[in-house]
Parts: structure tokens; C-alpha cells; sequence
């Protein structure tokens, strides 16, 4: 069965999935909290690695890329919940509780928080609201929202600024920056946005930069990586297409054909030929 993912009212995301693990690439453009119900989920972000188990529950701050690989139980389906913190809703939060922040954040994007009571009794009830056939009213989903938000600023994390810092990214080397996040399979404009521009801006100093457009440049990107650590690690396809950015094996194999005259295989081959040569 293909995975389901639901959205009741706009403050929560209700995923499950079955029988096999599903892996996506994303965009995360607003905090999100997340709590394990069954399965495991396994985030890959810019930072490093975090493996979320039943029970665990995730901070994750906005403007980031991230991989998730969600691999159901043994014995149960695959179930997370995220409560979606938008700017919007935060701001408007601070506003009505006459909070002020002047503070830039600057720790982790992503933060494991310790399991206590309050935390997981608070999930649990957001799990009967969400259950298919149900809707959430915006009127309910604002009242947990805000709840959410008290229960994270009483955690002993001064999370503060965290939650309440609406800055967006500082602009960055863009040459340095690409070649950190080529991999990430997202839109143009979100490459932009964490790079520190304007679309505009990116697209511009790109070309200027590059002499090519963003998505050509990714492309071959890629590819290129794609070629070494085939001949040169003895990768195979099946397991890099997708921590490269690529959608599916079959697309991967297409353009790859059409940069090298060869199919990954057929390098792979004739790696292995020389080697034995050699």
C-alpha cells in the first residue's frame, strides 16, 4: 500500500504508510513538531543525522533542506504526527503575548527533545482530533497551537529565540553554498532563499558566477558525482540516484546515458576491467 499523508485543518500532518520504507526528499519552510507514534523515521539534514523512534519527538527549524527515510514497525504501520509553527502563526502569537525578540538564533536546527509526560499526553490528544473521517476547525487548531507553543517555551531550552527569531538566512557564498547542497532534490527557489537572495538575485549572480543556468548546473553536477563514485568508489546506482538528487532509477539511468554515451553499469564494468588489468 502507497503511503498517506493528510493535513487536517493547516496546523497538522498526519503520515502513515505500510509494509515497506518510502523515503522524501523536502523543503522544510516552517518550524515543525514532530512526534513519533509508531515506525521510525530517519532524517537526514545539512547538519548530520536523526533517528526518530516511537516516542521521540522532533524540533525542526524552517528554511532548511532534509531527506527522511519512513520505515514502518515490524508490527505497525508507520504513523508521525507534525504540528506545523508557522511564521504567521508565531508572530501572532508574540504579538498577543507581548513578546520581544531581538535575539538571532544561532544553535541547532534540530533538536531532540527529552520524552516527559506533558509532551506525550499533549500528542496523544492531537491524535484523536486527526483521525480520518474527522476535521479540525481552525478555531481548534490555533487553541493547540498555542498550546504547543507555551509547552515548548516552559522546556528548559530557552527556545525563545528559536521560535520567535524571523530573520531570514544571512547571504551566503553562493559557489560554496552549491556545492554543499547540490544534492538536495528542491525547487530553484528554495536554493535561493537559503543561499541569502531573492530569486532574481540568484538567477543573476549565478549565470554571472556559473556561466549556466541553476538547473543545468545541478544536473551536471550530479552526474559528475554520480561518475566518480561509480568508477571510482564502486557505488552502485541503485544506491546513490537518490541521495543525489535524483526522483526515480529509471530517470537517472536516462540522463546519465545521455552526458557519458554509457549506462552506469557499463562504466562500473569497465572500471572493473581496467582494475583487473592493472
Amino acid at each position: 500500500m502507497e503511503p498517506v499523508v493528510q493535513m487536517f485543518g493547516d496546523a497538522f500532518l498526519y503520515s502513515c504508510s505500510f509494509e515497506k520504507a518510502h523515503i522524501y526528499e523536502q523543503f522544510v519552510d516552517e518550524h515543525v513538531l514532530a512526534y513519533q507514534v509508531s515506525g521510525q523515521t530517519q532524517v537526514y539534514h545539512q547538519r548530520g543525522e536523526i533517528v526518530l523512534k516511537e516516542g521521540n519527538i522532533l524540533l525542526a527549524r524552517r528554511n532548511q533542506f532534509a531527506k527522511s527515510i519512513k520505515i514502518p514497525a515490524k508490527d505497525k504501520e508507520y504513523q508521525c504526527i507534525c504540528l506545523l509553527l508557522t511564521n504567521e502563526r508565531l508572530q501572532q502569537f508574540a504579538l498577543d503575548n507581548g513578546i520581544i525578540c531581538d535575539e538571532k538564533y544561532r544553535g541547532k536546527k534540530n533538536i531532540l527533545l527529552d520524552s516527559n509526560t506533558i509532551l506525550n499526553d499533549y500528542f496523544l490528544s492531537v491524535l484523536q482530533y486527526i483521525q480520518p473521517g474527522k476535521s479540525v476547525s481552525k478555531k481548534l487548531a490555533s487553541v493547540k497551537v498555542n498550546e504547543a507553543i507555551v509547552m515548548l517555551l516552559e522546556l528548559p531550552l530557552n527556545l525563545r529565540s528559536f521560535l520567535f527569531d524571523f530573520s531570514d538566512p544571512h547571504k551566503q557564498d553562493l559557489e560554496e553554498f552549491m556545492l554543499k547542497n547540490f544534492q538536495h532534490n528542491a525547487p530553484i527557489k528554495y536554493f535561493a532563499r537559503l543561499s541569502g537572495r531573492s530569486l532574481s538575485s540568484f538567477k543573476r549572480e549565478f549565470a554571472a558566477t556559473f556561466k549556466i543556468s541553476p538547473g543545468s548546473w545541478l544536473k551536471q553536477k550530479r552526474l559528475s558525482e554520480a561518475y566518480y563514485l561509480i568508477k571510482k568508489k564502486s557505488r552502485k546506482p541503485q544506491d546513490i540516484y537518490l541521495e543525489l538528487g535524483f526522483e526515480n532509477l529509471s530517470h537517472f539511468y536516462t540522463s546519465f546515458k545521455q552526458k557519458y554515451g554509457h549506462t552506469p553499469a557499463a562504466i562500473k564494468i569497465q572500471s572493473g576491467n581496467q582494475s583487473r588489468v592493472g
